[in-house]
């Protein structure tokens, strides 16, 4: 997907998810969302601010670690199950990286799944990741919104959420707003065109194997 893409992307789910209430509270049926002009979109700003960047690792770790990936991304999960797992043993928890996940939005789904994650709060959020990323290929082959969203809820529900703390942050359109704007000033800034991609200490890189990953780091530290 092209950087060009994903802003369009983002601008058509941050607009059409602007106006009303964009998950039906029957939990029966979800509208569509409709493709919406970029110009408008550019008037539209949202404040940011309220987003909490999600992160392990010492705050003061010599090395920071920003992975840019979406949930409905294949390769996404494949990086959180192989490279990520020996991230976090061999540098986050050694406290020499300071890692940081930010949701890519390149569609609906992966928006819903976000804010699933990001339901339970800073303490859950890797978890639920975790739980999201190890079972894509289930959620997201569900059937319609309706079937994905109901097997997004039962994640939700595997990792102690409740029925009505799930209504309310699926209902939280400004929030899902406010989460777009905030992936696209991101992908921006860093000039994001694919997923997975990782920024450490504030170069760019694509996807690559552990041992790639490992010895930037280390060069990283070196230095």
């Amino acid at each position: 997907m092209t950087r060009n893409s994903i802003v369009a992307a983002a601008i058509t789910l941050a607009l059409a998810l602007g106006v009303g209430t964009w998950w039906n509270t029957t939990r029966t049926a979800l509208p569509e969302m409709p493709l919406v002009g970029a110009a408008n979109a550019q008037e539209a700003e949202v404040d940011t601010s309220s987003v909490i960047e999600m992160a392990q690792g010492a705050e003061d770790a010599p090395v920071t670690v920003i992975e840019y990936a979406s949930f409905t991304c294949p390769h996404c999960a494949d990086f959180h199950a192989d490279q990520y797992k020996q991230l976090k043993a061999e540098y986050i928890d050694t406290g020499k990286v300071r890692f940081v996940f930010r949701e890519t939005y390149f569609d609906r789904y992966g928006l819903w799944a976000s804010m699933i994650a990001r339901c339970g709060g800073e303490e859950r959020f890797f978890g639920m990741t975790d739980l999201i990323m190890k079972s894509q290929s289930e959620w997201v082959r569900a059937g319609g919104p309706n079937q994905i969203v109901a097997e997004l809820r039962k994640i939700g529900r595997l990792a102690g959420l409740g029925e009505e703390q799930l209504d309310a942050c699926l209902q939280d359109a400004e929030k899902a707003q406010t989460l777009v704007a905030w992936y696209q000033e991101n992908a921006e800034a860093d000039g994001i065109d694919s997923t997975p991609s990782l920024v450490i200490n504030g170069e760019k890189y694509g996807n690559m194997r552990y041992s790639d990953l490992a010895r930037i780091i280390e060069e990283k530290l070196a230095e």
